[in-house]
């Protein structure tokens, strides 16, 4: 999109160049040159206009869960390029009332510097989003992504972690939530420890970035496989082909997403 736009502005200033000159030199008269301009000026429109269109049963029918994820891989390149697509969301919100097909579905964790839509380039309905801090799954998550798959025709399971991670952090440090009262949050954190209790062998702390990363990874890993363990409905359709759970890792920095567990 933004390579269109370079060439329409780069042909605008060629052009308003050759106005600058004298005319019986160039060939090319001044309302040649503005109508010429007014013809890049709707190119340039044109690449600006909106998406108004939302996924449709159709589509979701025809892709298969590895043209879902390289669609999502494309989208990912445009976020780390600060070049999203624009979408008209007055009228997708119009149009998703009458249903949704999103093809996808992403496990992300809470933490607000994660916009999944955004990192994936995607808009109203497009994919669905669960979020729990720290990426894991639970009754209630895996209740959501076997609605989304068996039910709704979602191709696409991701579970993806972030960097620098906060309840990755406080899980190998260890902190001691349910003695201040959070008995929730310590059992979040426990679900956590086993994917750090996995990589020891190292200096286990949060201040100890390259520990952090592996665990990050880790309980990425370690959840796509929990959701095949505790979803034979979603194991059966990923062993039939119908289905794709992977795992993923978004780079906060970078602004990418690195996919893992085979995904194409």
């Amino acid at each position: 999109m933004k390579n269109r736009k370079f060439a329409a502005v780069v042909a605008m200033i060629a052009l308003f160049g050759i106005s600058c000159k004298d005319a019986k030199t160039t060939g090319v008269s001044s309302e040649m040159v503005k109508e010429i301009a007014k013809e890049v000026a709707k190119e340039v429109a044109m690449t600006e206009a909106p998406i108004k269109s939302i996924m449709t049963a159709e589509e979701q029918e025809n892709m298969s869960p590895d043209e879902i994820i390289g669609r999502m891989k494309k989208g990912n390149e445009n976020f780390a390029a600060n070049n999203l697509t624009r979408r008209d969301h007055s009228e997708q919100r119009r149009i998703a009332m009458i249903g949704q097909y999103p093809s996808a579905l992403v496990l992300s964790c809470v933490d607000s510097r994660v916009p999944v839509e955004d990192v994936f380039d995607l808009g109203i309905g497009d994919v669905f989003v669960a979020r729990v801090a720290g990426n894991i799954e639970n009754a209630d998550i895996i209740g959501s992504m076997e609605f989304a798959s068996a039910v709704a025709g979602s191709k696409v399971i991701i579970v993806m972690g972030h960097s620098s991670c906060g309840a990755v952090h406080h899980a190998v440090d260890a902190t001691d939530a349910g003695s201040m009262g959070m008995a929730s949050l310590q059992n979040l954190l426990d679900e956590i420890r086993p994917a750090v209790i996995a990589e020891n062998g190292e200096e286990v702390s949060s201040k100890n970035k390259a520990f952090v990363d592996k665990v990050i990874m880790t309980n990425v890993k370690k959840t796509v496989e929990d959701i095949r363990a505790k979803s034979p409905t979603m194991k059966g359709l990923e062993d039939a082909g119908k289905l794709k759970i992977v795992g993923a890792v978004y780079d906060m920095e970078s602004g990418k997403v690195n996919f893992i567990n085979g995904a194409k």
